[in-house]
């Protein structure tokens, strides 16, 4: 899966810094007291958003044209960014049992290169899913 990426608006707060909104999620929001927390703060939202509406079997909503969104006064609008595969990575690491069946041939052939079955399918896997 490739990066997604959504339109956000920044707001200035009246206490400073910003909040933001995402006309994609609506129940995405949050806040930064500088411009750096702020992005950082959208990404993590939008990222916990979509994994929540996945987790919920929800639909993840196609993004905006940012061309399309036209910002209120004292807003700005941002494309943030958000690899759900990379998320996933490192957020999900655990293991899951597969049985699968091979040949008693290749079975033995593996057992005498003392191979890892378990290493040998996630690394097969993930080359031909292209996700390396």
């Amino acid at each position: 899966m490739k990066k997604l990426f959504y339109p956000a608006l920044f707001h200035k707060a009246e206490e400073g810094g910003f909040w933001i909104s995402f006309p994609d999620l609506p129940e995405c929001l949050t806040q930064g007291d500088d411009m750096d927390q702020a992005y950082e703060m959208a990404a993590d939202a939008l990222g916990l958003a979509l994994i929540c509406r996945e987790k919920e079997h929800r639909a993840i909503p196609p993004a905006s044209d940012p061309s399309s969104i036209i910002p209120e006064p004292d807003s700005f609008l941002v494309v943030v960014g958000f690899d759900l595969l990379a998320y996933k990575k490192r957020t999900s690491s655990r293991s899951v049992k597969k049985t699968l069946t091979i040949p008693e041939w290749l079975n033995e052939a593996a057992i005498d290169m003392d191979l890892n079955f378990s290493q040998v399918l996630q690394e097969a896997l993930i080359n031909k899913l292209n996700l390396s």
